[in-house]
């Protein structure tokens, strides 16, 4: 940014294509920031799809600051085991993260995506959201804007897009046709992206405490199952409203993958689930009055089922021109690690953080921004990416899972709590609001976008009371 750091003539105005968690989180960020907005999506109406979210401390500092923090407590519950089953319902080890709450100064809860969802989206004033928009074609221009045709023959004109609308983003398609064109596309971000898992996932509708006791308990219960002899494992968490958020994985193989590729662009469909439906229904889980529950059990009390592609990869092409992207648009992580949500939630943070502070709404200071960005954000992304991994071979299939399991099984706490500070040392906060006490042990990792948009904030505000005491002396 330039050195003198003058005050924005006039804020940029931003298109941001994708109204998932990352589009809505950083739509009310740039509410409270007075920079102008809108959001766009493809969908026609929010429907309650997928499971349970997992957020720590990692962002319980974010949400005080912007004041949902406490009914964002209300809704959850509290997380603090993951327990790990063999298919006769005998626990075989768990994982403790209670640690992580003295450490980041915040407990962990569990809430359903729906619920989360709908708490996102009330803080976004509803002449804001436009539903029912799928992208066609996007033209930018160095000097005339970016502008986004939609199928229903409307359009958006701003100044900078934001893509995040997900694995499949059409935003980053768009960019990326562009830049192959130029020849500027890396190798490493042409191609499809690369899977090897399928998930079936669901929440039920109230279920009876009586027959499931384990839902009546305030703590969240976190079983999940290997399967013995079968490519699968499968899990449920209980959240608020006697509800089960419940979840299977496929592990592929080759010839598996090559059949499953056709459902690539169904995300969160759930017109693909009943074939799976029938294959798992029989799967054991720990729970029930009896401890004979079956996902056929969860399955028959869910509204909606979705089957959804586990893609996992993370792009090297963040931004160009007057398009940046966030989320699942720029980096794909397998949902074992539980970080997807918080991932697409700071990354919306430290983008908010420089557009707050644009000097102008020319390319070259949005190339700025937007490198600072993405030098914030991608390492992080791509440790969690590294550590998703590493989680996830914990419920997969062959030697080097059960390897894995042996060595989660018997880890120091040492070492334990090595993983769990790494876990929830990132808890940025965005410098255009009051910031609030961090009560952690662990020192919050150095955020960059938080402390170089404050120097700048507090040299505007000292070139502007210089200004006014020079014009008074007048």
């Amino acid at each position: 940014m330039p050195s003198e750091h003058p005050s924005p003539a006039s804020k940029p105005t931003v298109i941001i294509v994708g109204a998932g968690i990352a589009g809505l989180t950083l739509g009310i960020l740039l509410e409270k920031a007075g920079v102008p907005y809108e959001i766009y999506d493809r969908m026609t109406e929010v429907k309650p799809l997928g499971s349970a979210l997992s957020l720590i401390a990692n962002v319980a500092p974010l949400f005080k600051q912007i004041g949902i923090y406490d009914e964002l407590v209300s809704l959850g519950k509290l997380s603090h085991f993951v327990h790990h089953y063999n298919e006769d319902r005998e626990l075989e080890y768990s994982m403790d993260f209670r640690g992580g709450a003295k450490m980041g100064g915040s407990p962990g809860y569990i809430i359903s995506r729906s619920v989360f969802y709908d708490l996102l989206l009330r803080q976004i004033p509803s002449n804001k959201i436009f539903l029912g928009k799928r992208v066609l074609s996007i033209k930018q221009s160095p000097v005339d804007g970016v502008k986004v045709h939609f199928s229903d023959k409307s359009t958006a004109e701003g100044d900078i897009l934001v893509g995040a609308d997900g694995a499949y983003s059409a935003v980053r398609q768009s960019l990326y046709d562009s830049l192959k064109k130029e020849g500027q596309l890396p190798t490493s971000d042409d191609g499809a992206l690369p899977f090897n898992c399928v998930c079936l996932v669901g929440q039920t509708k109230p279920m009876d405490p009586e027959k499931y006791p384990e839902l009546a308990d305030p703590i969240c219960h976190f079983p999940r199952v290997f399967g013995d002899n079968k490519p699968y494992s499968w899990a449920y968490l209980t959240v608020k409203g006697n509800i089960f958020c419940w979840g299977v994985i496929q592990y592929l193989d080759s010839e598996s993958s090559k059949s499953h590729d056709s459902f690539r662009n169904s995300e969160w469909g759930p017109e693909a689930a009943n074939a799976m439906c029938k294959e798992v229904r029989d799967f054991p889980l720990p729970g029930g009055k009896n401890n004979d529950l079956t996902i056929g059990d969860l399955i028959d009390n869910t509204p909606l089922v979705s089957k959804v592609m586990l893609e996992e990869k993370v792009f090297d092409t963040w931004y160009s021109g007057r398009t940046v992207l966030i989320g699942d648009a720029c980096h794909k992580i397998h949902p074992t690690g539980g970080t997807g949500a918080i991932n697409a939630i700071q990354d919306a943070v430290a983008l908010a953080n420089w557009i707050s502070v644009l000097d102008s709404t020319a390319v070259k200071e949005m190339t700025k921004a937007f490198k600072e960005y993405k030098a914030e954000r991608y390492p992080v992304a791509k440790a969690s990416f590294a550590q998703a991994r590493a989680l996830s071979r914990v419920t997969e299939r062959g030697l080097v899972a059960r390897i894995t399991r042996y060595v989660s099984k018997n880890m120091p706490a040492w070492l334990w709590n090595i993983l769990i500070r790494s876990m929830i040392e990132s808890r940025p906060q965005v410098s255009f609001l009051p910031l609030v006490e961090d009560e952690g042990t662990v020192p919050p990792k150095y955020q960059p976008s938080l402390q170089k948009t404050l120097a700048i904030r507090k040299a505007r505000e000292a070139a502007e009371g210089k200004m006014s005491t020079t014009v008074t002396a007048k």
